[in-house]
């Protein structure tokens, strides 16, 4: 931090405010408003100080800093839990998709024990886990959903041997015309924006649009296009950044009955191939080369080293190709001349509510990635979770930068088409000021992240200048956040709110997330997504009770709308349900991460089951060693923490690696050391030892961002082996 914390707001002095980077000029003022706050509980000064906009974006970080962390210095996290920065307004909080739905329903559902729609929100998440038809039937019709063929029912929970249930049995529809149709109740009309986009180096153009007919249009063309070459049900690769054309395409696909195979841009060709081989795919569409601030990267070759499946190849920019074509590919503008003389008009392929329209897969971090198949239930999940949680209504504009190959790149695209709102993409690299540009020109209410790119925009100070406060809503999701950095990200907003999402491509969805009727805290979730149930478990696999602080395995309720029932290259039992307990006369269902209930309510993922250590006797998680050492010196960016076995056997020790800010610097790696052992004692255990620390230049990581501390275990077994041989 650039300016050291008071021990209460009340105590900071023009001589901090100054020495955090404010105007001698302005100081006076500034304390005057902050005086306003003195005096008062903790989170009552802060939000005292965030409604009197008493802190605005164009702050230093550092003021932001003296500010927050002196109005909770004194603040007990192990009595009181994580302080909140985010508070719901009772007026607000009744305009929000759910408090709307919870004031036009609640008094029926919940009779007199409604109040509104904070004070009972948790009895209204309690009804949607334990009453999934009625909730889903209230939500439904917030979306933009089309049967053909209603369902029977919500729900058929019949036949115990589908731990999962079946759901929406007898519906027929077609999810992605779902996405390309006007709706009324949304104010949704051939003329609404359903694309925004811009390329980057075009940082200074106007924004480009796409009407939703413009855009039904494109997809009914490639489904046509599609119809020339492949049978319904082929599976089709898509391996490229998610620009406009890859969600026509992606869409085009589903519509025509075809099977989408979701590849991200950043594999290798091994890992291309083994994801065709996996998904038997037909052929794939990709680009000639991937753009980042004017630096070609290729693409096309890495997929024809990857695969010998036919490519149909788009153009990074322009109409030209920049590579040569293997005999049997075929570049785009050829592909879409197959459709030429064919009705303009697409009738779409109706199929049941199970039918597979697309194959995720996992990240891959512990073998062979698992193949997961989406159903058209999937994307109604990813809808409805976003209209819950994000709040994502008709009129917003939607931005996460991600890819079709992983869960985020659907669960947007869907987000946004199946309740009203446009979809805005950015043409280029994330981590740029371009990104953060179009971000304010594009003009963003719902702005996703994951931890990384945040940290990156915090470090560059890429927002300087720029104006994020159209942003009603940001989330994140992907690994731990950064208190710090959150921090940071809200106040850029004038303190929106940041909804913390977790959950995974087999769920279609975040099984834990924040809410916008309840209190958020930074770095953690504030309970269960609606409809969905888990117990954590203690060592012996018993269920901890639901209102205690506690720590352990999260064991989800097995009836999870939009959660596979199948793996296409394993055994969905296996993974997912051997070996886990009975609850209430059914089977949980495994998740894989160690989270933490704390005081107050909220929930913190501690890491994967695989990402725990005993050190002394007592279970602790890396992600927990993590947050404490981050802030052990401000020189750190980041650092991973595991535990290491000694050959010669005895207790685990605790290893803690470290990237640097400043890649060129040098480092007295022993005085990290008494740092980390100091920040560790202090802060979570005086009984947790460092025994060894490193610098390294990076972090290995999977495609998806996702830290890989095993690979980071076996690198340190081997050096410290090696090491023991001298």
């Amino acid at each position: 931090m650039a300016a050291t914390a008071r021990s209460s707001v009340g105590e900071i002095q023009a001589a901090d405010v100054e020495a955090a980077g404010l105007a001698a000029a302005d100081a006076g003022p500034f304390l005057a408003a902050l005086r306003s706050a003195a005096g008062k509980d903790a989170a009552a000064a802060w939000k005292a100080v965030v409604a009197a906009g008493v802190l605005r974006p164009d702050h230093p970080h550092a003021l932001h800093q003296l500010v927050y962390y002196s109005v909770y210095a004194g603040w007990d996290r192990a009595q009181r839990g994580p302080p909140s920065y985010w508070f719901p307004s009772p007026t607000d909080c009744k305009e929000t998709n759910l408090g709307r739905v919870m004031e036009q329903n609640g008094p029926k559902l919940l009779g007199a024990s409604y109040k509104d729609p904070i004070s009972s929100f948790g009895l209204f998440h309690k009804f949607s886990v334990h009453n999934q038809e009625v909730y889903w039937k209230i939500v439904l019709k917030e979306l933009s959903i089309k049967f053909v063929r209603q369902p029977k029912t919500i729900l058929d929970a019949s036949d115990k041997s589908n731990k999962g249930g079946a759901w929406f049995p007898g519906a027929v529809l077609n999810i992605a015309e779902c996405c390309l149709l006007p709706w009324p109740s949304q104010n949704k009309t051939d003329d609404s924006t359903a694309i925004v986009w811009r390329d980057e180096g075009f940082d200074d153009c106007p924004v480009n649009r796409m009407s939703l007919k413009e855009l039904r249009t494109q997809v009914m063309t490639v489904a046509n296009a599609l119809d020339t070459m492949f049978q319904k049900g082929d599976r089709i690769a898509i391996d490229m950044p998610m620009t406009c054309n890859a969600v026509i395409v992606y869409l085009a696909i589903i519509l025509g009955g075809f099977v989408v195979v979701g590849i991200a841009d950043s594999f290798a060709p091994q890992e291309i191939a083994t994801r065709m081989r996996v998904a038997k795919a037909k052929a794939i569409f990709t680009q000639d080369f991937i753009i980042r601030g004017w630096k070609k990267f290729p693409l096309y070759s890495r997929v024809m080293e990857g695969t010998s499946s036919k490519a149909i190849v788009i153009p990074a920019t322009g109409d030209r190709l920049g590579v040569t074509l293997r005999n049997g590919d075929m570049s785009w503008k050829d592909f879409l001349s197959r459709a030429a003389g064919r009705s303009s008009m697409y009738s779409p392929v109706y199929q049941s509510a199970d039918a597979l329209i697309n194959i995720l897969f996992s990240s891959g971090t512990t073998g062979e990635p698992k193949a997961i198949p989406w159903t058209q239930l999937c994307p109604i999940r990813c809808g409805a979770d976003t209209w819950a949680h994000l709040d994502v209504r008709p009129k917003d504009i939607g931005l996460w930068p991600t890819n079709l190959g992983w869960v985020m790149g659907p669960i947007q695209l869907f987000s946004c088409f199946l309740n009203g709102a446009t979809l805005a993409l950015y043409h280029g690299s994330p981590l740029g000021r371009g990104f953060c540009k179009f971000v304010q020109d594009a003009r963003v209410s719902v702005l996703g992240s994951v931890p990384s790119l945040v940290k990156s925009w915090k470090a560059g100070n890429l927002t300087e200048g720029l104006d994020w406060t159209k942003i009603r809503v940001l989330a994140t999701t992907g690994e731990a956040s950064d208190i710090d950095d959150n921090l940071w990200l809200s106040s850029r907003t004038c303190y929106k709110p940041i909804v913390e999402c977790c959950g995974g491509t087999e769920l279609a969805s975040s099984y834990i997330q924040g809410s916008l009727l309840q209190p958020q805290a930074f770095g953690a979730f504030s309970g269960a997504s609606m409809s969905t149930g888990f117990v954590i478990l203690d060592e012996q696999g018993n269920a901890y009770p639901d209102d205690l602080p506690c720590s352990g395995e999260v064991g989800l309720f097995p009836l999870y709308f939009g959660a596979t029932n199948r793996l296409l290259n394993a055994d969905h039992d296996k993974v997912y349900f051997d070996g886990m307990p009975i609850y209430r006369g059914r089977q949980l269902r495994r998740h894989g991460d160690i989270i933490q209930r704390t005081v107050g309510g909220y929930y913190i993922v501690q890491g994967r089951a695989d990402d725990t250590m005993n050190l002394g006797g007592i279970k602790t998680s890396s992600v927990e060693i993590e947050r404490v050492c981050n802030g052990a010196d401000e020189g750190l960016l980041e650092t991973a923490a595991v535990s290491i076995k000694p050959s010669g056997g005895g207790p685990e020790q605790l290893a803690i690696l470290a990237v640097l800010k400043d890649r060129s610097a040098t480092c007295d790696t022993n005085l990290l050391k008494s740092k980390f052992q100091r920040a560790i004692q202090r802060n979570l255990n005086p009984l947790f030892r460092v025994s060894y620390v490193k610098v390294v230049p990076e972090f290995p990581r999977t495609a998806s961002n996702k830290l890989l501390r095993r690979v980071l275990r076996d690198q340190l077994k081997q050096e410290l082996a090696n090491h023991s041989k001298l």
